[in-house]
């Protein structure tokens, strides 16, 4: 994977002056395996390439295809490469040499700009087409690779990272009040509900999912992907089921293997990432590899504060996962010195805006540094499994039986589901019934707490913020959608779910050379997954059925089958604090007396915020709203000082 650039000057003639070798000296920081650029008339364009898979060694990029008229300059690992050899006829001798962006280039002069439509991989892409005088680029669906760009005085420019654009001269770092609103106002994880946004007013990104066009006289960006799509997948037997989803993961899997370097995984005790661990460990046995693994552990002194259906310490289901699967080099790490304050600073300067999930920044990073270390180049992880691979919510899949008046079958799976967990079946038509009508069937499962709305209300008022996120069904006290089914469709159509996992996961590996791949998200397992019935997903009593039916054999039954308790990772952030806590306080303090914070931030929530956290702190805090408040107020006004 690579860092691009390039300029493009819309009005005839040759760049004039050297603002391309600018933008690439900023990206120098970053290691590389090799730096090229390419220029010609009115368009440069550069490579920061860190070699990954066997293809890309001494690579040429960016490419120029004399014949074609047509330069290409990629940040990309293609998939489904079997597949586009036979689509675009290409000879049996070249294909083991072909390079991944010169087949973007040769699906590009096939299709056109429908071109993206038929690469499956993480990808950012710009093609400069010389006969129609135009550039072209497209994102990967999910926005797993970034590239930001701006627009200004008949000049393209894009990189894909945010810092060297600053580096020509009519671009300026003007703060963008709007992310800034919605990034207070949202209570989740998501920044902006703008996936073309930014943090910088003058600074764009292509959304996921999105392909962008740009011409003398107008740029346009156009959607090429949307799911989930009206496909239903109907075999003769849940055996077949699981058959057609044990073939297409690990297709996807095997495709996240690709590197000739070692391979690395991310690995809980959860289904997702051991799922994928199981899948790859035994590939690489045939290759003579084994497989990295990287788990995170709390500190020795933290005592497990969290519910009895949660766990903060996972590593006797890891142990039980790789004594299992066999193949595994585990690594088990704590990072003891570390925790999410100390790390606000370092992720700032990474990410080039402020961020949320402060609670994992601190191991998250550590495994890319403990990755790049065993010269690992892929590092695995099966973080989107939730929504594909996983997926099989029972309340509200019986929820749904019971609207649609299917009672035998609901019978049917009450008495297998009370006999498999111990629940009572009154008790579990109560809470069936609350999940289809909830105004009708009161329930203890209720959430009733709230997150504290901290934006000052003249700045949600000035930008219209809340209005905005209403717009997208987002509550900014935190009430949650509580169709589950809902919920999962929005994760795929609203791309601003996106960002976050391609803004980190580009810019850690730009920094440690390590390229995070996740097969429970690749595009043929996502589209498999949501063409099957829901009955494939919650069967027998069962949640999660499908993976646990199809994972038997390459998972031990204590993981596979468990069903009573559910990783947690984070839960020692404010434990590993309590040496600094002073210095949180005072830091939230001082920002209180910052005229710009002043304006942005509702100052009697952060002091009543405050009043609790001086407390002597509690490792509990660490997921609770007064504790998030005051960590995002931090982490922003510590990005603003470095504008």
């Amino acid at each position: 994977m690579s860092a691009i650039a390039g300029i493009f000057r819309q009005s005839q003639g040759p760049l004039l002056n050297d603002d391309g070798n600018r933008i690439m000296q900023e990206l120098e920081r970053f290691p590389a395996d090799d730096i090229q650029t390419w220029q010609k008339d009115s368009i440069f364009l550069g490579c920061h390439a860190q070699w990954i898979t066997p293809e890309s060694i001494g690579e040429s990029l960016p490419f120029y295809d004399a014949q074609r008229q047509l330069a290409i300059t990629a940040d990309v690992i293609i998939d489904n490469r079997q597949e586009l050899f036979e689509r675009l006829q290409i000879h049996h001798k070249d294909r083991q040499e072909i390079t991944d962006s010169q087949l973007i280039l040769l699906a590009y002069h096939k299709w056109g700009e429908d071109a993206p439509k038929f690469l499956v991989g993480d990808f950012a892409f710009i093609i400069w087409d010389e006969k129609q005088r135009k550039l072209f680029g497209a994102r990967d669906y999910s926005g797993k690779r970034t590239l930001y760009y701006a627009y200004q005085h008949h000049q393209f420019i894009f990189c894909t990272i945010v810092k060297p654009l600053f580096t020509i001269p009519f671009i300026q770092k003007k703060l963008n009040e709007q992310w800034i609103a919605e990034f207070l106002a949202n209570p989740g994880l998501v920044d902006s509900v703008d996936s073309a946004s930014t943090v910088y007013k003058d600074i764009f990104q292509i959304p996921p999912s999105h392909s962008i066009t740009v011409t003398d006289d107008r740029l346009t960006l156009s959607r090429y992907c949307t799911l989930p799509e009206d496909t239903r997948l109907r075999l003769k037997s849940d055996h077949e089921y699981e058959e057609a989803f044990r073939d297409v993961f690990l297709s996807a899997v095997n495709g996240g293997l690709r590197t000739f370097r070692q391979v690395g995984a991310h690995l809980s005790g959860g289904l997702d990432s051991s799922s994928v661990a199981s899948m790859a460990a035994k590939t690489l046995k045939t290759k003579n590899k084994r497989l990295h693994t990287f788990s995170y552990v709390p500190v020795k002194d933290f005592k497990d504060w969290t519910p009895r259906s949660r766990v903060a310490n996972e590593r006797p289901q890891i142990e039980s996962i790789v004594q299992h699967i066999g193949n595994i080099s585990p690594n088990y790490v704590s990072f003891h010195d570390r925790h999410p304050y100390s790390e606000i600073d370092d992720w700032l300067d990474l990410l080039e805006m402020p961020y949320k999930f402060f609670e994992n920044t601190y191991w998250l990073k550590g495994i890319y540094e403990e990755a790049n270390q065993r010269e690992i180049g892929v590092l695995l992880t099966g973080q989107r499994g939730n929504w594909s691979i996983s997926w099989g919510p029972i309340w509200d899949y019986y929820a749904r039986l019971f609207k649609k008046m299917k009672w035998w079958r609901l019978y049917i799976e009450i008495q297998l589901f009370s006999q498999n967990s111990g629940i009572g079946r009154k008790s579990m038509i109560q809470r069936i019934g609350n999940k289809a009508f909830p105004t009708i069937y009161p329930s203890k499962f209720n959430h009733t707490s709230t997150f504290p709305v901290f934006i000052n209300k003249a700045f949600a008022k000035k930008t219209q913020v809340h209005e905005k996120l209403q717009a997208q069904n987002i509550d900014p006290q935190g009430k949650l959608e509580t169709d589950i089914y809902k919920i999962r469709s929005e994760q795929y159509q609203q791309l601003f779910y996106w960002n976050t996992t391609g803004t980190y996961g580009t810019k850690l590996s730009l920094k440690y050379g390590v390229v995070d791949r996740d097969p429970t998200n690749d595009l043929r397992v996502v589209r498999f997954c949501l063409s099957l019935p829901e009955s494939q997903y919650v069967q027998k009593g069962m949640d999660r059925s499908l993976i646990r039916r199809a994972m038997k054999g390459y998972l031990p039954d204590d993981v596979r089958l468990n069903r009573t308790t559910k990783g947690i990772q984070g839960a020692d952030g404010v434990h590993r604090m309590k040496a600094i806590w002073g210095n949180f306080i005072r830091d939230i303090e001082q920002l209180q007396k910052s005229p710009i914070l002043q304006e942005m931030i509702d100052q009697d929530v952060i002091q009543s915020c405050l009043a609790i956290m001086k407390e002597k702190p509690k490792d509990a805090w660490v997921f609770q709203f007064e504790f998030k408040v005051l960590m995002r107020s931090l982490i922003l006004h510590r990005f603003i000082q470095t504008i």
